[in-house]
């Protein structure tokens, strides 16, 4: 790493700087400033790496905050002002290289630890005053009996200058002394206080062992008990303390007095309070954040007795472009005036509004009848979308696509829940948006399967997974073989054999079609190559020809050409061994640019074959434009003529479009032949080559040659 101002090590010290400067007046040190600093730098290096850590370490982070108290950082402003730092420089200068949202979301999370660690450390270190305090107490007690004036003086010592609040009672639960601070912490006089009774100061929020464990001490079943209680204050406010109570005894070990010793931690606990809310809620919208959603789910699906839950996942659709065209202002703007309308259709018991980040949020519902509940609230967020939102004087339409999951509680996980909804969500909104759908478990496995093979694809060519089936194209005039088309197949490890269907979008998604697609170039015409040297005198129709299919990716990437011409010359092969297929959708209003690799392999004679004509646009004015030598009519076509007497309609078609095919000097290959009908009635029409599974379905290599060798033999 580089010790340099501007590296990542001297971040790390400006950091470290700026922290010890805001610690070090408000600190009980002997140390100089400078050597202050070289004590913090441990525990920057520390958060440092807490912030980019692959996982959030929890309590490495209450560590951290624990060093704090036992470095003496100990006044009420030190946790305040080191959070402030942490929030403020923590990502600027330890993250600025991952993603700030997450980071921040990270910061945040190291806050809240730091925070807890740092009051537990506190808490420990007040409670070994306390148990000081105690034991002085006992030892004043044993000594009462036998030189009172001595210890008397000593016990009022300690009573008095405690920091902490200190109180007797007797076993009746009467109060009969306590200090200036007890005093001070509730705000009272010490007339108000001698005489009440212990059980006047019960409150709302006592735990419900509270004045179980009250009853066992003043029996004398325990020796002291410790726990965090509130009290009233006077003025109305609340007073939270760290409660020990222990029980004194006389020298014959009989139960006397109670001992009361009280820390007020009320700042400390909003202070918690405060990272709770911040860690849980958005800081934009103020709505639940992630984090408490799936705290909640996870609570509602761990309820059992048959508790069920509805869900919708919401996405706005088109926000992009909000912020791209009116900034991220406006944007900030729209998700507030969108959260606050989501916050207003959610205000049954058991139902909550979530924002999950970016323009997503959630909404749950739970209880019985949840079937009805969240169609209900899917309807309610649907139509709160409908009026248009103004910002900076410009109405913005509101729409967004909506995934509704619903079901009992113990069957999945939240993250399987959330998945569910995210996935049909996505299905809404691939349906044209603006719509709400309800999840479907076949649809879900369909989409985690294509997630599964998407990213498996970059590693199936990598292991050799994918393999190439050939099919024959045959001459329907003498019936000989001309060639084949190669198919490519992925036989997955846990899938078996996948079809180019299955795969082939999924690579043209991710651009690794590219690259597969050279390497099927490659295969396909090292088995040409092999077929002419085997099997090319013996055809009575010459060399065999390889099809080989283009996809748009493909078409349009700049190394297409010279792909081609590299591997033909690698082979050794001359370019009329090769036709490659495009798709006539591909070609729909294909410009010069686009056309323009398709002319240059034309020129050096390459075939191009126009694949599934017929289902596009079908403009037969455009073919003179295109650089292509035969047209393959898609099956649809040719269906009707598999049964006896033919589809006149699709005779006419046919007919016409192999007279204009000839016409333009272009071969016609037909897809899909099954029948021998089908096959004699297209070479009557006047059809070039066909393929088909009355021919031969899709197989390896070895297949074609023996077809190739009975057309020489026949």
């Amino acid at each position: 790493m580089s010790g340099e101002p501007d590296g990542p090590e001297g971040r790390l010290r400006r950091l470290t700087t700026i922290w010890s400067r805001s610690l070090f007046p408000i600190t009980s040190t002997s140390l100089t400033r400078a050597e202050f600093e070289v004590e913090l730098l441990p525990l920057a290096r520390r958060l440092s790496g807490l912030l980019r850590a692959r996982s959030f370490d929890a309590e490495e982070a209450k560590a951290v905050g624990a060093a704090l108290v036992w470095a003496h950082c100990t006044d009420p402003e030190a946790l305040a002002r080191t959070l402030d730092c942490v929030d403020a420089y923590l990502v600027l200068y330890c993250g600025e290289d991952g993603p700030q949202d997450e980071l921040r979301m990270r910061s945040s999370r190291l806050q809240h630890a730091m925070a807890a660690g740092y009051a537990q450390a506190l808490r420990e270190r007040t409670l070994a005053e306390q148990e000081a305090i105690a034991q002085a107490a006992l030892r004043a007690q044993g000594v009462v009996a036998q030189a009172l004036h001595a210890s008397e003086a000593r016990f009022r010592a300690v009573f008095e200058g405690a920091a902490i609040g200190v109180g007797i009672a007797d076993l009746d639960g009467n109060v009969l002394q306590v200090n200036g601070a007890l005093l001070r912490m509730f705000g009272l006089s010490e007339q108000s206080v001698l005489g009440r009774r212990v059980f006047d100061w019960t409150h709302p929020e006592d735990a419900p062992q509270t004045w179980k464990l009250y009853d066992e001490l003043v029996r004398g079943e325990r020796e002291h008990y410790h726990l965090e209680k509130a009290f009233n204050r006077p003025d109305g406010t609340v007073l939270w303390t760290n409660l020990t109570v222990s029980l004194l005894r006389d020298p014959d070990g009989n139960p006397q007095y109670q001992l009361a010793l009280m820390e007020d931690t009320t700042e400390r606990r909003l202070l918690h309070l405060r990272l709770r809310y911040e860690a849980t809620h958005d800081a934009l919208t103020g709505l639940p954040n992630r984090t408490l959603f799936f705290e909640r789910l996870e609570k509602v699906l761990n309820a059992g007795d048959g508790q069920r839950f509805g869900l919708c996942y919401l996405d706005l659709d088109g926000f992009k472009t909000v912020n791209d065209s009116l900034g991220h202002a406006a944007g900030d703007r729209l998700l507030v005036e969108v959260a606050d309308r989501l916050q207003s259709c959610a205000t049954a018991p058991g139902e909550m509004v979530a924002r999950l980040g970016g323009d997503e949020f959630v909404a749950l519902t739970t209880g019985p009848g949840t079937e009805r509940k969240v169609d209900e609230l899917a309807e309610r967020i649907m139509n709160a979308l409908i009026t248009p939102v103004s910002i900076d004087g410009r109405d913005l339409l509101v729409r967004g696509s909506l995934g509704i999951v619903e079901g009992p509680a113990g069957e999945r996980t939240a993250a399987e829940i959330l998945r569910s909804a995210d996935i049909t969500m996505y299905r809404a909104k691939s349906a044209g948006g603006n719509r709400s759908e309800l999840a479907d478990p076949e649809a879900d496995a369909r989409a985690i399967t294509r997630h599964g093979l998407t990213t498996a694809l970059p590693t199936a060519l990598e292991r050799g997974e994918f393999f190439i089936e050939y099919q024959p194209l045959v001459h329907l005039g003498d019936g000989s073989v001309r060639g084949a088309e190669a198919l490519v197949r992925w036989l997955h490890p846990q899938h078996g054999v996948l079809g180019p269907d299955r795969f082939i979008p999924l690579a043209e998604h991710t651009g690794l079609i590219v690259p597969l697609g050279r390497w099927v170039l490659e295969e396909s015409i090292r088995q040409a190559r092999e077929w002419r040297e085997r099997y090319g005198a013996q055809t009575t129709a010459g060399p065999l020809r390889i099809n080989v299919n283009l996809s748009p990716c493909q078409l349009s990437h700049p190394g297409l050409v010279q792909d081609t011409v590299d591997i033909l010359e690698r082979s050794g092969v001359t370019p009329d061994a090769l036709c490659l297929e495009v798709t006539e959708s591909a070609l729909i209003g294909a410009d010069d640019d686009l056309l323009k690799p398709l002319r240059r392999l034309a020129e050096m004679g390459v075939d191009i074959a126009l694949d599934d004509f017929g289902t596009g646009y079908s403009n037969l004015a455009n073919l003179r434009r295109l650089p292509v030598s035969i047209l393959k009519l898609d099956r649809s076509f040719t269906q009707g003529m598999q049964q006896f007497p033919a589809d006149p309609v699709d005779l006419k078609i046919v007919e016409g479009i192999v007279s204009l095919a000839h016409s333009l000097d272009l071969a016609v290959t037909v897809e899909g032949v099954e029948t021998g009908v089908q096959a004699e009635q297209l070479r009557i029409l006047g059809c070039d080559t066909a393929q088909g599974w009355y021919y031969a379905r899709p197989g390896p290599p070895e297949r074609l040659h023996d077809l190739a060798l009975v057309d020489a033999a026949g």
